[in-house]
């Protein structure tokens, strides 16, 4: 299907079960298959980031049974680095499983090919090469330098070799490079210290991977945002049961359908217990004007009457920030949404596609290397929305047709990159 075309919806109601989170689903993957044991993941994503991550840890020899009406998987761990010492890994274009495989695969003793889809090999990904072979790792450009493809040797790190302390890796670009980092530094034998430098975008997602590797045994110290010490001798070992909680950002759609049409909408899997930032997109809507409540494993929100527009930094919650750019078509007052910058090297440049979309529902948007302004139009326009193949763009514009337009969205299949049944999902509660 290259289209979907929604209808014009006056009110959306109802409950949503959230599927597992992305970010957390593949971390859990790969500290589970570096750890010493068997791991039982419940609550595992189906969708194709976590596939691509499947599909590569069976080739780097790692067991996985999976049970997927249940949601899932049991991961038989290596308690080190990988078998398989040669394995090329396609790897599509998730983040989540490239980056971090990047660094434990320097690790690894062996010979490696990653590649992705076109748009993976246009995202950089210097700031955790060049830290990688600041410590001696075999990590070569194979086409433009800067970014994937990648080919990695044995180098000199292997399990057991000492490694110079300490790392140095840029922050301000993406967190996932210092995810990626902290995840395979177990790998070695000396104490570590990796140093930030520059400001650390979406801290609450090296928060995410910190929280993972206390369940797996390994305890990383920090000082601040700046400095992280990984002791000598860590080692993954597997917590037995472990369950991935609901997608925070995948929450944020529904929250923001409740808060626009009256709701109220109400997400299961996320809440007060949360480890992920995005919960704080809650915190958004009620400065927003809507009201919220919420508990250990739900949110709720309702509309309470007119929105209002805010100026805020989204650093934090950078996928979250796009449903708050939609929600902003919504509000008395035009949106400002700052310190954005991560959003250039997202899936697409997410804040230039999201200038363009919004114009055209008659928005007046204007953008800055790290910001973004949306001013809403006194009526919504019909549109038909282009996703550049980015799932988020398909999930929050899908927002926009609670606006009383008929909204068409190109190449909705996008979104199995984190939640196949989105759409389901949304035309449930608007029935």
């Amino acid at each position: 299907m290259n289209h979907l075309d929604l209808q014009p919806v006056a009110r959306m109601t109802g409950i949503v079960r959230l599927p597992g989170s992305k970010s957390i689903s593949n971390r859990i993957l790969l500290l589970a298959a570096l750890a010493r044991g068997v791991t039982r993941i419940e609550g595992l994503l189906e969708a194709d980031d976590v596939d691509r991550m499947l599909d590569a840890l069976h080739a780097l020899g790692i067991p996985v049974e999976r049970v997927k009406e249940e949601r899932v998987a049991i991961v038989y761990g290596a308690a080190g680095a990988f078998p398989v010492k040669r394995a090329s890994l396609s790897l599509g274009n998730a983040g989540t499983a490239f980056r971090p495989l990047t660094a434990a695969l320097a690790f690894s003793g062996g010979d490696y090919q990653l590649a992705g889809v076109q748009r993976m090999h246009e995202r950089p990904i210097a700031d955790l090469v060049d830290a990688l072979r600041s410590i001696g790792a075999d990590v070569r450009y194979a086409a433009r330098d800067g970014y994937p493809p990648l080919a990695i040797g044995p180098g000199i790190m292997r399990i057991g070799s000492a490694i110079t302390s300490p790392i140095a890796i840029r922050g301000d670009v993406s967190s996932q490079f210092v995810s990626a980092l902290l995840m395979a530094l177990p790998l070695g034998a000396a104490d570590v210290t990796l140093e930030v430098t520059g400001e650390l975008v979406s801290k609450p997602y090296v928060e995410i991977t910190l929280n993972l590797m206390r369940r797996f045994g390994v305890d990383v110290e920090r000082d601040g945002w700046s400095r992280f010490m990984v002791p000598a001798h860590s080692r993954y070992v597997s917590p037995g049961t472990i369950v991935v909680e609901g997608d925070a950002s995948s929450a944020s759609y529904f929250l923001a359908a409740g808060a626009v049409a009256g709701g109220p909408v109400r997400v299961i899997g996320v809440g007060s217990s949360s480890i992920q930032g995005d919960i704080r997109f809650a915190d958004v809507l009620a400065a927003m004007g809507a009201a919220v409540d919420s508990g250990e494993d739900w949110i709720e929100v309702r509309r309470r009457g007119p929105l209002k527009g805010i100026d805020a930094d989204f650093n934090m919650i950078p996928d979250a920030a796009m449903t708050a750019a939609v929600v902003a078509l919504f509000a008395e007052g035009p949106t400002t949404l700052r310190n954005i910058a991560s959003w250039r090297v997202k899936e697409t440049d997410r804040i230039a596609a999201m200038a363009t979309e919004l114009s055209k529902l008659g928005a007046v948007v204007d953008q800055g290397q790290d910001w973004l302004r949306i001013v809403p139009p006194a009526k919504l326009r019909a549109a038909t929305i282009d996703t550049y193949d980015d799932h988020r763009m398909a999930m929050c514009f899908s927002l926009a047709a609670l606006g009383g337009v008929a909204v068409r969205i190109n190449d909705p299949q996008c979104v199995s990159k984190t939640f196949p049944d989105y759409f389901a999902a949304f035309a449930k509660l608007a029935a």
